[in-house]
């Protein structure tokens, strides 16, 4: 009678394979241990909320119950394949490293749900170890980023703006294009807006003094230039 409980109402015996109870709870347990194991070394060196640690821990119990239940039933794994994709267009964005680190739960959720939980254990192992190890050694990182910066001035009405700051550019920085120009103050003021990349990030300062010169010491902000590069 307690085994009845675990059977699925639509089975046949000529058509599916019932799931065991205790394969069941070895693969859920073990999944949600693997998931646990991934969620606290992603979040060892990442920023990230609560929320998307949660979500990563249980995903691959999530991913092996579904394939579990699959049971080898092509047309079952065809319509849920359909549903995590609807999914993935309703939520909001992701960066590529998480995106990553959820398909990455979930293959190990779907090591689990065919039963190679071994496999599994061995998988998380050696992908987050990798993980951290990148993390340690700064694999990827762009170490000449603090050069590119975003140059912000206000400048008065009467400075002539396309070519007042030509020489200091060309002195201080690789790079420099002027993306935005915008009255202020009843039009006595401009501001402009550069993306530049500096030649030495050493020399700053000494060039926000230079444009301070120019521009009588009105309002001057750099801050670090958001490049789209970084978005998946």
């Amino acid at each position: 009678m307690f085994q009845k409980i675990f059977t699925g109402i639509f089975e046949s015996g000529s058509t599916s394979q019932s799931i065991s109870l205790a394969p069941f709870m070895i693969c859920l347990v073990s999944s949600l241990a693997i998931g646990a194991f991934m969620a606290l070394a992603y979040r060892h060196k990442s920023r990230c909320s609560q929320s998307f640690v949660i979500t990563l821990a249980v995903i691959p119990a999530a991913v092996a119950m579904v394939i579990m239940l699959v049971n080898g039933n092509v047309g079952a794994g065809v319509a849920v394949a359909g549903a995590f994709g609807l999914v993935r267009f309703r939520s909001v964005p992701g960066t590529a490293k998480e995106i990553g680190a959820i398909f990455t739960a979930m293959g190990a959720g779907l090591a689990c749900g065919m039963g190679y939980i071994g496999y599994a254990v061995l998988f998380a192992a050696i992908v987050c170890s990798v993980m951290l190890l990148y993390d340690v050694i700064g694999f990827g990182t762009d170490r000449d980023g603090e050069k590119y910066k975003t140059l912000h001035i206000t400048i008065p009405e009467d400075l002539d703006y396309t070519t007042v700051f030509d020489d200091l550019f060309e002195e201080y920085t690789s790079s420099c294009r002027l993306v935005t120009v915008k009255t202020t103050n009843m039009g006595s003021l401009f501001k402009l807006t550069y993306n530049m990349e500096l030649k030495s990030a050493e020399q700053e300062k000494e060039f926000i003094d230079e444009i301070r010169c120019r521009n009588g010491n009105l309002e001057i902000n750099i801050t670090e230039q958001q490049n789209t590069v970084y978005e998946l």
